[in-house]
């Protein structure tokens, strides 16, 4: 059994303080930090920026120098051993000379699980992992869930009133919530891989789906960090158009924001002029008629998109959670009561117990603005 020390605590807390400056742009590779330290101090730091750019370790490595002999590095997650867009971090810890590795968790990947600290072991450096884990897999949820289950994290944003209803019987929604909370709700769509939409909702709203650097707030300083500044990674947007109702003169169509668009569909649609980002994608479907929702994630699973958050309306939202396709529901309710004739949010089948009823655990109730946003576990 490992015995970590506080200074250990402290220099792994500092890695995962580093990781987590990577969050809107590393996707969809892990958010990663590495602090370097030799003779109690710590003499590099690095963490991962975005895909095919240098891993923390490596970044860390270059901060350091000739002051990486001998050291002892903490790192996030176990650093890899395998060949992809970089060489192997592993490898690189080797030659820099580095005395010790503490790892916070082992890599889920089947690529590299253990094999790295393997890799560390044969050429004598001491290892050890488990250190703030549970801090490091809270990080890159999204990532585990994938390599453990070839399925991504899904998350579910819902805003309601404090009746529960998502709009008025018109379908009129802007704006229920107050600024605050749709600038947060702006920070969860830059963090994730991919964005589900279903087509109902980009004709209602002419939506874009996109991250909009205006309304990022506080969350800029982190692209500021990375270096990327209002250079935004944009998810990619996939929207279930089934009966081929979008068309290419809508706002989510604008050429001035050219982020990857995926359009789930029964059948391509070849005799409109779609923009070169616009890719047409047929699934199965089910003897209901309705798309077939695994067949739709398994599809982001297979290009690696591990953290999907949905915004869907009632009818989508609710066969997501009816499938138990949802992981997390993130609820923001503004202070207002809509009362009957209006839209609930979301459509699902009636229970007839008490019993049968969905069961979430609440992980965190926080004051946004005005409203109030709820996070919630499904069991």
């Amino acid at each position: 059994m490992n015995h970590f020390t506080q200074l250990d605590h402290q220099f792994m807390a500092r890695a995962l303080n580093l990781a987590k400056k990577g969050r809107f742009t590393t996707s969809p590779n892990p958010r990663v930090g590495c602090v370097l330290v030799n003779n109690g101090d710590i003499v590099g730091e690095g963490f991962h920026v975005k895909a095919g750019s240098g891993h923390a370790e490596v970044n860390a490595l270059a901060q350091a120098g000739n002051s990486a002999k001998g050291a002892t590095a903490y790192v996030t997650l176990e650093p890899c051993s395998h060949f992809g867009r970089t060489p192997p971090c592993s490898q690189a810890l080797i030659n820099a000379g580095v005395q010790k590795v503490i790892c916070a968790m082992v890599d889920p990947n089947p690529k590299v699980s253990g094999k790295g600290l393997a890799m560390l072991n044969a050429a004598g450096i001491e290892t050890a992992s488990g250190l703030l884990e549970i801090e490091a897999k809270a990080l890159n949820i999204g990532f585990i869930k994938l390599m453990t289950t070839n399925i991504p994290y899904v998350r579910c944003k819902l805003a309601t009133s404090l009746d529960g209803k998502t709009a008025m019987a018109n379908g009129e929604s802007q704006w229920i919530t107050s600024p605050e909370a749709r600038k947060d709700v702006q920070a969860l769509r830059a963090q994730s891989c991919a964005i589900i939409a279903g087509a109902d909702s980009i004709l209602v709203d002419n939506a874009r789906m996109t991250v909009r650097w205006s309304e990022l707030g506080q969350v800029q300083q982190y692209y500021s960090e990375c270096g990327t500044n209002n250079n935004i990674r944009q998810p990619i947007r996939v929207i279930i158009d089934t009966k081929n109702r979008l068309t290419p003169d809508l706002a989510l169509f604008d050429v001035s924001v050219p982020s990857p668009i995926i359009l789930i569909r029964k059948s391509i649609e070849n005799s409109l002029q779609w923009p070169h980002f616009v890719e047409q994608v047929v699934v199965p479907m089910q003897l209901s008629g309705f798309v077939d929702l695994p067949s739709v994630l398994a599809l982001l699973a297979k290009r690696g998109l591990n953290d999907v958050l949905l915004e869907a309306g009632k009818t989508l939202a609710g066969a997501f959670i009816d499938q138990n396709l949802v992981d997390e529901l993130i609820l923001y309710q503004a202070p207002k009561l809509m009362g009957e004739n209006t839209q609930g949010s979301v459509k699902m089948p009636s229970v007839e117990h008490l019993s049968q009823a969905k069961n979430l655990m609440f992980t965190d109730v926080t004051m946004v603005g005005k409203d109030i946003r709820i996070k919630a576990l499904f069991k």
